[in-house]
């Protein structure tokens, strides 16, 4: 089969985490894969180790759908390739890629919804979703919940498919260890969150989270890996707090389990998420969760056994629930459990063989 995965996005987060891991899979299986980014994206760079998929550049902005000569050029890629199955990863990409796909009789265009937010009411949107879009993929119940949310009637909701992100436990088992977090200093208790410096991702809160934990004398570093548009802020605001003796930004790493191996607590404080693949992981590290009873959440943190659920940005409960995790029994315990719920839940097999049904049968 001719597969078509289109990503134009730059940077690297779980959707093309999910784009590149699924179009190797499908390379590996000997189907014709073919992949649209963008020029300078990480997803180029790691694809270039994959001489059997072909990589097509496309340069795309907000407003690229409105361009002419950009709609007919993917019309007639699509058409020259034969395309048989497209994948949509954003809604940039959905605006001109769903309707190039449809002008060039791809069978199948499915875009892959992988944030638990509302889809917006649009007539551009109800346009592409009513006439373009022949089925919609979801990362997690929550996410499929949120796409009609603002308009019941955009798409059909038994077109609407959910399948988990796969976790391949081995590889990660496998990834070396490279020291990140630095050495323990005194007793304090070590809480990371591994995350783009985004507003989604809502780090401020662990700033104004230290700040209370220092009031009441509970000793503590915060790490928090990743880089995104809001370093420069975050790190302003950190300072400006008074907490940069204890909240630390230690940039981008390639080794999120080096990383986890090596704290006590992972907190997510992310407003909202589609499929939190880094709560997977830090059960795979065996690390308690705390995060927010919201969007996807409750799908990867069973509350009160592999971690806690709280209201969303709600300090008192945080500080509550590390309190009670400042019990090192505790938190061996509800690592263990989250590792045992995640191999059960979310084994790569399995979901790939969910997809493969999916996409090659219909």
């Amino acid at each position: 089969m001719r597969i078509g995965f289109f990503n134009s996005i730059e940077t690297w987060g779980g959707g093309e985490k999910w784009h590149f891991e699924s179009a190797v899979h499908f390379a590996k299986l000997g189907h014709d894969v073919y992949f649209f980014g963008s020029k300078n994206s990480k997803l180029k760079t790691k694809l270039l180790a994959f001489p059997a998929i072909t990589y097509i550049e496309v340069h795309l902005t907000n407003l690229s759908f409105l361009n002419p000569v950009k709609r007919c050029y993917l019309t007639s890629t699509f058409e020259k390739l034969q395309i048989e199955v497209v994948l949509i990863n954003n809604p940039r990409d959905l605006k001109i890629a769903a309707y190039a796909a449809h002008s060039a009789g791809v069978p199948r265009i499915i875009y892959r919804r992988g944030s638990a937010i509302p889809i917006k009411n649009t007539f551009l949107n109800q346009c592409i979703f009513g006439n373009y879009i022949t089925d919609v993929l979801a990362n997690s119940y929550a996410t499929r919940e949120t796409i009609l949310a603002n308009n019941p009637q955009l798409f059909p909701k038994e077109k609407i498919r959910v399948i988990y992100n796969p976790i391949d436990f081995q590889k990660f088992d496998q990834l070396v260890y490279k020291k990140i977090v630095p050495d323990r200093k005194d007793d304090a208790l070590i809480i990371g969150n591994l995350a783009r410096l985004a507003p989604q991702k809502n780090q401020k809160f662990l700033i104004d989270l230290s700040l209370e934990l220092t009031r009441l004398q509970i000793k503590h570093q915060i790490y928090i890996t990743g880089k995104g548009e809001l370093e420069s802020e975050l790190k302003t605001y950190n300072i400006e707090k008074g907490t940069d003796k204890n909240v630390h930004f230690l940039g981008f790493t390639d080794s999120p389990r080096s990383f986890l191996v090596d704290i006590d607590i992972f907190i997510l404080s992310s407003l909202w998420e589609g499929f939190g693949y880094v709560l997977a992981e830090a059960s795979l590290a065996e690390k308690p969760i705390i995060a927010f009873n919201s969007s996807s959440n409750p799908e990867l943190v069973k509350d009160n056994i592999s971690g806690f659920l709280t209201e969303v940005n709600s300090i008192p409960q945080m500080v509550e629930k590390i309190k009670k995790l400042q019990d090192i029994k505790l938190r061996k315990e509800m690592g263990i459990s989250g590792r045992k719920f995640i191999l059960e839940s979310f084994d790569k097999n399995i979901i790939y063989k969910n997809l493969e049904d999916y996409i090659l049968k219909g």
